[in-house]
């Protein structure tokens, strides 16, 4: 499990979270539902949200708003983030690993019954808190591109 810093805290309920973005709750349900986010569920299944989900919001609702980019447009970006190589995957892992083996989704989204991902929670995961944010993943995919 990664530490835990004041950006990755769960603070801000659904309300709240989607007054700060200027959108509906319906919007952060819908981008819940389509996997593009994952936010903490207190045991009374209430959501909560930290400013990096903020962020990460802000990434998509510009990708989507500024890019004209597709929720699936969104989901296939996420999908292609090599999560096999961050979290240093074995061959077998990855031959049964859903997110290795289809573009359907996030890796979060798909994670297999039988892999070292089976028993993670993704929200704590690095592929999850490190590329989130635009940024992040821009740069994740420039070094990849610079490396081949």
């Amino acid at each position: 499990m990664l530490n835990e810093s004041s950006n990755d805290k769960p603070v801000y309920p659904i309300r709240t979270a989607a007054k700060l973005l200027n959108i509906s709750v319906h919007t952060l349900r819908m981008y819940e539902k389509e996997d593009l986010i994952l936010p903490f569920k207190k045991s009374s299944n209430h959501r909560l949200y930290s400013r990096n989900d903020i962020d990460r919001i802000n990434c998509i609702r510009s990708a989507i708003n500024d890019s004209k980019i597709s929720i699936n447009g969104i989901k296939t970006i996420y999908a292609m983030m090599p999560c096999w190589e961050v979290l240093n995957c074995s061959k077998e892992d990855r031959s049964k690993c859903s997110a290795f083996l289809r573009h359907s989704g996030p890796c979060w989204a798909v994670k297999g019954d039988d892999t070292i991902c089976a028993t993670k929670d993704c929200r704590n995961c690095l592929v999850y808190q490190e590329y989130g944010e635009c940024g992040s993943i821009k740069n994740f995919i420039r070094n990849k591109l610079t490396s081949l």
